[in-house]
């Protein structure tokens, strides 16, 4: 099984999650899905556009590579180890999503607090256990590929931020 389609999934998620953050509490209006979904989708979009860098390295070392069945299949076993921690990160973010969504409204607002807050500082620490699972299951190969992907995922709420919603409030 290739790691390239999950870790591409995850990756366009997180990025329409960095579009809201972006956003987010920019707008006091009561409706704002509209806005929230158009700050989605353009995280969404700047996401994609990020995450070709790491795609295209893939491909470049692949093709580049004296012995592709080989390269391939390290870059296959760094990708696992890529996204283990990844998949430990995003269950503990979707189990804090489903306690906000569910529990009454003062403990939804403390599953938010103590969960998705931290959580999001977290993301750099998820991303850098990723690459150090890379290199342990990959070596140098999968860390050039992986260290390029959660550059152009950490990326995306800054690009999104400055583009769409830098000026004051």
């Amino acid at each position: 099984m290739t790691p390239a389609v999950p870790l591409a999934l995850l990756g366009l998620v997180d990025a329409a999650f960095s579009g809201f953050r972006a956003y987010a509490g920019r707008d006091a209006r009561i409706r704002k899905h509209r806005a929230i979904t158009r700050a989605a989708l353009r995280g969404l979009t700047v996401g994609a556009v990020l995450l070709l860098a790491p795609a295209l390295t893939a491909a470049l070392l692949l093709l580049t590579a004296p012995a592709q069945a080989r390269t391939y299949n390290t870059l296959t076993a760094g990708g696992l180890g890529y996204l283990l921690p990844l998949t430990v990160y995003a269950t503990a973010v979707l189990l804090s999503l489903a306690a906000y969504f569910v529990l009454p409204f003062r403990a939804s607002t403390l599953a938010m607090v103590i969960g998705l807050g931290p959580l999001t500082l977290m993301r750099p620490l998820a991303v850098a256990a990723a690459c150090l699972g890379a290199v342990i299951n990959g070596g140098g190969a999968a860390l050039l590929v992986g260290a390029i992907a959660g550059a152009a995922v950490l990326c995306v709420e800054p690009v999104v931020h400055r583009r769409w919603y830098h000026h004051p409030l």
